[in-house]
C-alpha cells in the first residue's frame, strides 16, 4: 500500500473519501451530515461505520464516515484505531483508493500511518489467493515528515511480524544472521558455534546441541551522531522450541516458530534506527538457535556453566529461552552499556497472568520501568510491572549448582525474572516478557491472528 499526502483531499477524485465525525457532533462533510447525520441519525460511537453512495454529488464515489468516539478522549492511540479500522472497511469494500480528510490528523499522522500499515497487513506469502488490499491511500491534514516516520515504524513492525509469521524451515538461526547483516547502516558481526564456545557461553550452547541448525550469536551495533547514552536489547532467539527431551505437546508446538519473536523485534528495530537517527548507540543481540531433542541434546540433570561463571542445573529442559538469554545478558554488560533491555515470549505463567492483553515487565531500576512504562502507553502497547521479589529464588533452590533453571509453577514469570537478573552486573536493566502479547490465536482490536510485533513501537520510542 501506497501512503500519500495532499493538502486538498476534499477535491480529489477517489473511490472513497474517508471522514470522520465525534460523538454528538456534524461532520465536516455537507452531504455526509445530510444524509447520515440528520436522515440516519448516524452518532458516531467509536469504530462505528456509515457508507454513502454519493450519486455523482460529490468527487468521490464513495464518503466512509467513521465514529471517533468522545472528543475528550480522542489520542493517538484512538487514531492508530481509528485508521486501522478504515483500512479493514476499505478491504471489506473492496476499495484500491482512498483519501482521508480528518481534522484531527493534524497532530496524528504518525499514528494513523503505523495504524494504516497494521490493518494493511496479512501474511500470504504461502497462499495461492491473496488478501484484498488497498493500493493506495492519501493522507489530508498532516505532515510528510510524521507520515514518513510512521512508514519507518510500520515497515519495521511488517518486517518482525512477517519473521515471526515464517514457518522455522525458512527462518533459521542462519537465516537471521543473513537478515541481521543485510541491514543498511548497522555493523554486524556473527559468531558460529566455535566462538560461542570461546566464549564460555555454556548455557546457551547446551539449548542448541539437540539441533542439526548450528547456533549463531549476533551483535549488530547502531551509532548514532553525538550518542548521548549506550544501551543494549536483546531478543529471545529460539528460531522452534520442541520444548528439548522435556518435550512439549504436540498442540503446544503448533506455534513455537514464534518463540523468536524477540528476535524478530529486535531485527525490526535495528532495521529502522539508521532511518531515524536517534543520538544513541544501540547493541542488537540475539543469541539464536533451536531447542530440539537430537542425540546431542542436552538432559534434564545437567548442569550448565554461564559466561559468568555461575552454574545451573537443568530441571527442565522446556525452560530454555533463560538460559539463552543468561549468556547474551552477560554479554551484554561487558559492553560497558547504561541499560540493557531483553524481550522474549518467556513463560506461561505471564500469558496466565496477564493474558494477550499485557506484557509482563520488570527489572532493577524502577525510574527505567516507569520509563518504560509510559512509553508503550503512548506507543500503543500495555506493560505491567511484575516483582522481583528475593524471595522468588528459593523455589530454584539447587542442591549441586547455584540455581535451577525452573522451579514451581506459582510465580513463574517472576521466578523467571530472579533468574535472568543473577546474569546482570553493574548496569540497569529491564526483562520484558511477551510470551502472551506476541502471537495471537484469533484477532484482537486492529491486530488478525499471528504475530502482532509487539514492542517494536516501544522500543523504538524508547530509544529516540
Amino acid at each position: 500500500m501506497e501512503i500519500k499526502v495532499s493538502n486538498d483531499v476534499k477535491n480529489q477524485k477517489t473511490e472513497v473519501l474517508v471522514i470522520g465525525q465525534f460523538e454528538g457532533e456534524k461532520t465536516n462533510n455537507e452531504l455526509a451530515d445530510k444524509y447520515a447525520v440528520e436522515k440516519d441519525h448516524f452518532e458516531g460511537k467509536f469504530g462505528q461505520t456509515y457508507l454513502l453512495q454519493t450519486l455523482g454529488n460529490a468527487p468521490a464515489d464513495k464518503i466512509l464516515i467513521i465514529g471517533l468516539g468522545q472528543k475528550d478522549e480522542f489520542d493517538a492511540n484512538k487514531m492508530t484505531e481509528i485508521a486501522a479500522k478504515a483500512v479493514k472497511k476499505l478491504q471489506q469494500i473492496h476499495a484500491k483508493q482512498a483519501c482521508f480528510d480528518l481534522d484531527v490528523m493534524f497532530d496524528y499522522g504518525k499514528s494513523a500511518t503505523i495504524g494504516a500499515y497494521i490493518a494493511d497487513y496479512a501474511f500470504d506469502k504461502y497462499k495461492t489467493e491473496k488478501a484484498t488490499r488497498v493500493d493506495e491511500i492519501t493522507f489530508g491534514n498532516v505532515s510528510q515528515e510524521q507520515v514518513d516516520e510512521g512508514k519507518i515504524f510500520g515497515e519495521a513492525m511488517k518486517m518482525t511480524r512477517d519473521l515471526a509469521n515464517e514457518p522455522a524451515a525458512y527462518a533459521t538461526p542462519t537465516k537471521l544472521a543473513e537478515i541481521a547483516k543485510s541491514i543498511e547502516g548497522i555493523k554486524t558481526e556473527v559468531y558460529d558455534r566455535d566462538e560461542i564456545e570461546r566464549m564460555e557461553m555454556g548455557a546457551y550452547l547446551a539449548v542448541s546441541k539437540g539441533s542439526a541448525q548450528p547456533p549463531k550469536f549476533i551483535h549488530m551495533k547502531y551509532t548514532g551522531k553525538n550518542p548521548k547514552k549506550k544501551v543494549a536489547i536483546i531478543g529471545k532467539g529460539l528460531c522452534f522450541d520442541s520444548g528439548g527431551m522435556d518435550l512439549k505437546p504436540a498442540s503446544s508446538m503448533l506455534t513455537m516458530r514464534d518463540d523468536m519473536s524477540g528476535a524478530a523485534c529486535i531485527l525490526g528495530v535495528m532495521s529502522a534506527l539508521a532511518k531515524l537517527e536517534p543520538e544513541i548507540e544501540v547493541h542488537g543481540l540475539i543469541a539464536a538457535c533451536e531447542n530440539m531433542p537430537g542425540q546431542n541434546a542436552y538432559k534434564p540433570g545437567d548442569i550448565l556453566k554461564a559466561k559468568n561463571g555461575k552454574t545451573i542445573e537443568v530441571d527442565n529442559t522446556d525452560a530454555e529461552g533463560r538460559l539463552t538469554l543468561a549468556d547474551a545478558l552477560c554479554y551484554a554488560c561487558e559492553l560497558g552499556v547504561d541499560e540493557v533491555i531483553d524481550i522474549a515470549t518467556l513463560t506461561g505463567a505471564c500469558m496466565v497472568a496477564l493474558g494477550t492483553v499485557a506484557s509482563g515487565i520488570m527489572g532493577n531500576d524502577e525510574d527505567m520501568i516507569a520509563r518504560l512504562i509510559h512509553t508503550a502507553k503512548e506507543s500503543g502497547e500495555k506493560f505491567w510491572e511484575l516483582p522481583l521479589y528475593p524471595e522468588y529464588m528459593s523455589s530454584l533452590k539447587s542442591d549441586i549448582a547455584d540455581m535451577k533453571n525452573t522451579g514451581s509453577r506459582n510465580g513463574g514469570a517472576s521466578a523467571a525474572g530472579v533468574f535472568l537478573q543473577e546474569f546482570v552486573s553493574g548496569v540497569k536493566w529491564a526483562h520484558i516478557d511477551i510470551a502472551g502479547t506476541a502471537f495471537l490465536e484469533k484477532p484482537q482490536k486492529e491486530f488478525i491472528s499471528g504475530s502482532t510485533g509487539v514492542g517494536v513501537r516501544t522500543l523504538l520510542n524508547y530509544l529516540k
